[in-house]
């Protein structure tokens, strides 16, 4: 298969830790060609089709000059072209992911196989997707109203604020129950009842670790990777520090992934990536979730294989119509 990765520059990839990188090593393994764009370079115009200049290349296995290329560079093709086009544009979620979704969408129409699906990405907003499963979340708050936020910690006590739009642990503050500094938070990420502030109970059970469940195919891959914070730090996201444990599902983290994982997957959901706390989900990640990795070296899954054999037939079976 022809397979066109829309992601970041791959001069910019941190191959020992890059789940994108994980899926191309599979691929290639396999046999499929590997192509690459960034979303900037996907263009439409009437008369013709959603079409990008692409990146042909190799893998070298070396750990830093990772790739060659291959053949001619450049070459204008229409997605509709390639076997399977895998959006792996890390957030945020800005305007231009939007309109990039919106590009791809269109490609679909006119034939091309999108994984994952550019509408399921915009009907899934990686904070607020939660919302729909009420069962197994905290008591959670989604607001710009500075008095909603000011009572919900008056009655949770210990709370999680965040942006909607963050990635990586950026913007996310706890507030105790002193209350320090919650009128100075909330101005900061409300912005005057600009922006909308997600506000969560705090989950003590965060010291053992943010559980991320992968779900491929609509299911779940059996170990997750509990990002556990370090030091004084309340965030456990690999980006700002925390130490990622691989450690089997335990029965409430395989109860929330076969409810959920099920129901994506019908809307076009290859990968998801399900942030779980305790007994809690917290966020269901679509744009590019990770970890792939860390769980195969601890674990000895083969996620990439999992991802690779459920594109594989995902692919196919678009490509007879299913």
């Amino acid at each position: 298969m022809k397979l066109l990765f829309v992601a970041d520059p791959l001069e910019s990839f941190k191959t020992y830790k890059d789940t994108t990188y994980a899926m191309m090593r599979e691929a290639a393994a396999r046999g499929h060609e590997l192509l690459a764009c960034e979303p900037e370079h996907v263009s439409w115009r009437r008369g013709a089709r959603v079409s990008a200049p692409l990146r042909a290349f190799t893998l070298t296995g070396d750990a830093h000059a990772w790739f060659a290329p291959r053949g001619e560079q450049g070459v204008v093709t229409a997605l509709a072209d390639v076997d399977a086009v895998v959006m792996r544009k890390d957030p945020p979620f800005d305007s231009e992911y939007f309109y990039a979704t919106h590009l791809l969408g269109q490609a679909e129409r006119e034939g091309a196989r999108v994984f994952n699906s550019p509408r399921a990405l915009r009907d899934h907003p990686e904070k607020l997707a939660i919302l729909e499963f009420p069962q197994f979340i905290g008591p959670t708050l989604v607001t710009r109203s500075e008095s909603e936020i000011k009572h919900f910690h008056a009655e949770h006590r210990d709370i999680i604020l965040k942006p909607l739009d963050g990635m990586g642990g950026m913007g996310i503050f706890r507030v105790g129950p002193d209350g320090l500094n919650l009128g100075s938070i909330i101005e900061t990420l409300n912005q005057g009842g600009a922006q909308t502030v997600m506000v969560q109970r705090y989950l003590t059970e965060i010291v053992k670790g943010d559980k991320r469940i992968l779900v491929i195919g609509g299911e779940p891959v059996p170990f997750a990777l509990a990002r556990i914070p370090q030091g004084s730090e309340i965030r456990g996201n690999l980006a700002v520090g925390g130490k990622g444990v691989a450690q089997p599902l335990s029965p409430r983290d395989r109860e929330i992934a076969e409810a959920i994982g099920p129901v994506l997957n019908r809307r076009g959901l290859l990968l998801v990536g399900l942030d779980v706390i305790g007994d809690c989900l917290t966020e269901i990640n679509v744009t590019s979730p990770t970890g792939f990795q860390e769980i195969t070296e601890q674990s000895g899954v083969d996620v990439a294989a999992r991802f690779v054999d459920a594109l594989e037939r995902a692919s196919q079976a678009r490509a007879a119509g299913g």
